[in-house]
C-alpha cells in the first residue's frame, strides 16, 4: 500500500480517537449520576449530559471526516486494507453517515432527557407512583420516536423501530427477533410449567437467611475477585458500586460494575454481580490494540449480554462453582450458612419460579421478561399503544405469560 492512503487511514483514527476519549469521560459521568452524585445535582447533570453530547455530535460529523472516507474508498489500493482496517471504514462511515442524518439539537435534547427520565423512575419507583413518571417518559418516547424516523431512512430499516434496534443489534431486524422469539416463548412456557408441577421442590429458606449489607459487600468483591475481575490490586481497572438499577459501564482500563443489597435476599447481590461482572470481563478483554479504534467496542449487545448470562448462570449456578465458592461464603457469613449442604444450595439457587421482577428472575424464566419487553417496546414506538396505556399493556402481558 501506498504512504498516501496509510496516512490518510491515520489521521481518520486519531480524528476518532477523541470520540472514544469523550465517551468514555461521558460513562464516568453516567456513572456518578447512579452512585454518587447528590439528588440536588440532576439538572446540571443533565445539560452536563447533553453539551458532552453535542461535542461527540460535532465530532463524529466534522466535514474532515466525510472527506477522509471518500479519499480513502476511492484510492485504487483501498482493497489491499486489512480486515480490521477494513471493518473500522465501514464502522466509522456508519456513524458519520447516521449522526450527519440526526439534528445536534435532537442529540443533546434526548441526553438530556434521558438523564432526568431516570432520575424521575428512581422516585416514582420509590413511591409505587406511574403518573410522576409518565410526562417525562412520555417526552423521551417522543424524542426517540423522531430520532428512529429520521435513522429509519438512512440506515434503509423497515420500520423506525429497526432503525432503534440496528444501534445495539446491528442487522437484526423486529420480524426475524419475533420470529426467534416465538419459538423460544413456547418452549419456555413448557419448560416453565414442566418444572412447576415437578414434586420434588427445592428447599429455598436457606437464601431468606438475613445477611448483613456490610457482608454482602465484601461477598461481592470476594465473588469479583474469583472470577477474575480485580478491583484491588495496583493494576486494577474495575471497581463495584451500589445503585438502584446493577450495571456496568467504563472502557478498557476503567469499568466498573455496579450491584444492590437486600438482606433479606443475599443471593441477588450475588447473581447480579456475577452478571455485571461477565459484563466488565467482556470489555476489559477486547483486544487492547484495538484501542480507540471502533473494531475494539462490543459488537452487539446480544453477544454483550450473553458474556454477563454466562458467568451468572452457566458458571455461578453450577455445582462446580460453589465446590469452590461455598466455603468462602461460609466463612465471610460466620454461622448464618454454616450448616449449608452443597446440594441443597445448588439445588435452591437454581429453582424456576415465576417473578415479575426481571434482576431476580432465574434462568429459565428470564428470557420472557425480555420478550415482554421486546412486544411493548415495539407497540409503543409504533403508536400501537401510547405512555398512558403501558402499566394495563404491561400488566396484563405478566397474567399471559404464561
Amino acid at each position: 500500500m501506498t504512504g498516501p492512503l496509510i496516512s490518510s487511514y491515520k489521521k481518520l483514527l486519531k480524528k476518532v480517537k477523541d470520540l472514544f476519549i469523550l465517551e468514555s469521560a461521558a460513562s464516568v459521568i453516567h456513572w456518578d449520576m447512579e452512585t454518587m452524585m447528590p439528588p440536588k445535582a440532576i439538572s446540571l447533570r443533565s445539560q452536563q449530559l447533553a453539551l458532552l453530547s453535542r461535542i461527540e455530535h460535532k465530532i463524529i460529523t466534522n466535514p474532515e471526516i466525510g472527506r477522509l472516507l471518500e479519499e480513502i474508498k476511492i484510492h485504487p489500493e483501498y482493497d489491499k486494507l486489512n480486515a480490521v482496517q477494513q471493518r473500522n471504514l465501514y464502522l466509522i462511515n456508519k456513524n458519520y453517515d447516521e449522526q450527519t442524518k440526526l439534528p445536534e439539537d435532537l442529540v443533546a435534547e434526548m441526553a438530556k432527557q434521558k438523564a432526568i427520565t431516570v432520575d424521575v423512575w428512581k422516585k416514582a419507583k420509590a413511591a409505587k407512583n406511574f403518573s410522576i413518571f409518565k410526562p417525562k417518559l412520555e417526552k423521551l418516547v417522543d424524542l426517540k420516536r423522531q430520532a428512529a424516523e429520521i435513522l429509519m431512512e438512512v440506515k434503509e430499516t423497515a420500520t423506525p423501530y429497526d432503525a432503534l434496534i440496528d444501534i445495539f443489534e446491528p442487522k437484526m431486524p423486529a420480524e426475524t427477533i419475533n420470529k426467534i422469539f416465538g419459538e423460544i416463548r413456547q418452549g419456555l412456557i413448557t419448560l416453565i410449567n414442566k418444572c412447576e408441577a415437578a414434586s420434588k421442590q427445592p428447599d429455598v429458606s436457606i437464601l431468606k437467611r438475613r445477611i448483613p449489607v456490610d457482608t454482602q459487600r465484601e461477598i461481592s468483591k470476594t465473588i469479583a475477585e474469583f472470577v477474575g475481575y480485580d478491583i484491588k490490586s495496583r493494576e486494577a481497572k474495575g471497581r463495584i458500586d451500589e445503585t438502584e438499577h446493577p450495571f456496568t459501564t467504563g472502557y478498557y482500563d476503567d469499568v466498573r460494575v455496579t450491584t444492590h443489597y437486600h438482606e433479606e435476599n443475599f443471593t441477588s447481590s450475588v447473581f447480579s454481580t456475577l452478571h455485571e461482572c461477565g459484563h466488565a470481563l467482556y470489555e476489559q478483554n477486547l483486544n487492547p490494540e484495538w484501542m480507540f479504534q471502533p473494531v475494539g467496542t462490543p459488537c452487539s449487545m446480544g453477544f454483550h449480554e450473553s458474556q454477563s448470562r454466562f458467568v451468572e448462570n452457566i458458571t455461578g449456578r453450577s455445582r462446580e462453582f460453589w465446590i469452590c465458592f461455598l466455603p468462602k461464603l461460609e466463612k465471610l457469613t460466620g454461622t448464618i450458612l454454616s450448616n449449608v449442604d452443597l446440594d441443597s444450595f445448588v439445588y435452591a439457587i437454581n429453582q424456576v419460579r415465576p417473578s415479575k421482577i426481571r434482576i431476580e428472575a432465574d434462568e429459565v424464566t428470564y428470557g420472557l421478561h425480555i420478550i415482554i419487553r421486546f412486544n411493548l417496546e415495539q407497540d409503543l414506538l409504533a403508536s400501537k399503544i401510547t405512555v398512558t396505556e403501558l402499566p394495563e399493556v404491561w400488566n396484563q402481558s405478566y397474567k399471559d405469560y404464561p
